[in-house]
């Protein structure tokens, strides 16, 4: 892995946000699932996207990479029969894997799921429970993605825990509105990371699917529908954004754009969060404490924040990154620490206290979340 050096200076000038990975996720599998053709804009290619749009094209999808968007004509379109037997390579995206596996089983034939890092760590027992009431075939190898399945998804009653990850549910939405017959997804604990079940929702409104959302207790679905065919632009991520609104709370000046001010993503917490925070009468943020429960992917990035607000700042309701393509909980205070932090990485989040900090080696764990949040404390070390 490369080595890079930051020396502190302060940020001023613009910056333009890339696009949503979750909404891309999500807009590619729509229109992969389409009766038409769709142009997708705004897209950003990174290893995550790529690992979905070559997922859906062993599916049948036609998919055609451009510069600055996609030409995708779906399965129910004008189709490529799939394979008999297709490999997936999820490469490290959770996303690609949770999602993709019930939509694989609206096709017949065999496919096998591979991919790299944490990917094999991340527990699928929802789906494994769903394989053995169904009578789907699989087979699975213990902390090692290495899954095969035969069978078919047949409509019904589906029981899903709303604690372990909503990717799980998206991936049941997706796939539930094209079988023959109307499901119902019942959620049997606390909904957590609703956020992302609204982005979900609204992919699919957008590609003409109707959802009845039972205040998230559950999901009414009608078989026999379809997905129209229509051009969508990728609206910006929040969650990249978030790294320099808190940038700017550490002194920085940068002007954010790309972003839809409507948007329905659950990172835009962090607008709410740099604009309410409180300051002492030294014009210095007090520290503050958030259940990230639902935006587990702003922790790293409030970890940095924390470090520079006085006191001490409590982040909680995220045992679940535990698991990413790293431990965030651990990577990240391990990260802030050896630039002179003071985080205590505990079982469900981060104790911080405020810290001033200095250069040092700082270790990314091969996790991108990891580094941006490093480089950002870097600015000011």
């Amino acid at each position: 892995m490369a080595n890079l050096k930051i020396n502190p200076s302060r940020l001023k000038g613009e910056v333009k946000i890339p696009p949503s990975k979750s909404m891309a996720h999500r807009a590619i599998i729509c229109a992969a699932l389409s009766d038409g053709l769709c142009i997708i804009e705004n897209i950003d290619y990174s290893d995550d996207i790529i690992a979905t749009i070559d997922a859906m094209k062993s599916l049948g999808a036609t998919i055609v990479r451009y510069k600055d968007h996609l030409e995708v004509i779906g399965v129910y379109g004008v189709p490529k029969k799939a394979k008999d037997f297709r490999i997936i390579d999820c490469n490290e995206s959770g996303s690609t894997l949770r999602f993709l596996v019930p939509i694989s089983l609206l096709f017949s034939g065999r496919s096998k799921f591979i991919g790299k890092g944490n990917l094999g760590k991340r527990p699928l027992t929802t789906y494994y429970n769903i394989f053995d009431n169904q009578g789907i075939e699989y087979s699975c190898e213990e902390g090692n993605l290495n899954l095969i399945i035969n069978g078919k998804l047949k409509p019904g009653n589906f029981e899903v825990e709303g604690n372990v990850s909503s990717q799980f549910i998206t991936g049941l939405l997706f796939t539930l509105p094209l079988l023959n017959s109307d499901s119902k997804i019942t959620i049997t604990t606390k909904m957590e990371s609703k956020g992302y079940i609204d982005l979900t929702l609204k992919a699919m409104s957008d590609f003409g699917i109707e959802v009845i959302n039972n205040d998230y207790r559950e999901f009414v679905i009608k078989g026999n529908q379809r997905y129209n065919a229509r051009n969508y632009r990728v609206e910006g991520d929040y969650s990249q954004a978030a790294f320099f609104y808190v940038a700017n709370i550490l002194g920085n000046d940068i002007r954010i754009n790309n972003l839809m001010e409507n948007s329905l993503q659950g990172d835009k917490k962090i607008v709410e969060i740099t604009r309410n925070l409180c300051y002492n009468k030294n014009n210095e943020p007090n520290g503050f404490s958030i259940n990230a429960a639902d935006i587990p992917d702003l922790v790293p990035i409030l970890g940095v924040l924390g470090t520079f607000c006085q006191g001490k700042s409590l982040i909680y309701g995220a045992e679940r990154l535990k698991i990413k393509e790293s431990d965030r909980l651990e990577s990240t205070s391990a990260a802030l620490n050896a630039l002179g932090g003071n985080i205590t990485a505990e079982n469900d989040g981060l104790s911080v206290l405020h810290s001033v900090l200095k250069g040092g080696v700082v270790d990314s764990f091969g996790d991108h979340r990891i580094a941006m949040s490093a480089a950002i404390a870097a600015t000011v070390c």
